[in-house]
């Protein structure tokens, strides 16, 4: 692993991500960067600017509910604020909720479907890189009877596969050779370079 390097948007750079180099397992892929979104998810104050951004690319979609996926629920309850401020969505009352995954497959609970049946929904999560996740949740929405409108997501990919717009703060393209490989195909394992650290979406784990 390589020293860290800070990514920034927003307004006077207010909301931030660290990038750091290597070789890094995650769930259905092999990375040669790790992005560590703790201080979006973890900080009021970043979340709150997270949260802005996002509500001025959704203001104009009718959203009843908001999805949040990989701890992203602070800012999913600053994005509601800001969307029932302002908008269409001004005065309205948009739920929050957090479902289980339950084998890549998202779980509702019978006293979460009215939240998502017949409902508008927003999907928010923290990283799309491969679109997998995405993709299962959009699928999980449309299984329970909900619309999807979207998805919204700090770091993500430019993919295809689910249908719906995506709106993200920070992309690939922020980081010119960032690479994503199915784990049977990654160069670095061929290399025999040994894995720096697994990730998932509570941060990171370096293998000694």
């Amino acid at each position: 692993m390589k020293e860290r390097v800070e990514l920034r948007t927003g307004r006077n750079g207010a909301v931030s991500v660290s990038v750091i180099a290597g070789h890094f397992a995650t769930k259905h892929s092999h990375i040669n960067y790790c992005v560590d979104m703790t201080r979006v998810k973890s900080e009021l104050k970043m979340a709150r600017e997270a949260a802005r951004m996002f509500s001025e690319s959704w203001c104009n979609t009718p959203v009843d509910t908001i999805i949040t996926l990989e701890r992203m629920k602070m800012v999913g309850s600053f994005l509601a604020r800001d969307l029932s401020n302002s908008g269409i969505n001004v005065n309205h009352d948009i739920a929050v909720i957090t479902p289980e995954i339950t084998d890549d497959k998202m779980l509702l609970r019978d006293n979460f479907l009215p939240y998502v049946k017949h409902q508008r929904v927003l999907l928010l999560t923290a990283s799309a890189s491969t679109g997998m996740t995405v993709a299962s949740a959009i699928e999980g929405i449309r299984y329970y009877g909900g619309e999807p409108v979207g998805a919204t997501t700090i770091f993500g990919a430019a993919f295809h596969n689910a249908d719906v717009p995506l709106v993200k703060l920070f992309g690939v393209e922020d980081i010119p050779d960032y690479a994503s490989y199915a784990p049977v195909e990654c160069p670095l394992c061929k290399k025999g370079v040994k894995v720096d650290a697994v990730v998932n979406s509570y941060g990171y784990s370096k293998i000694v």
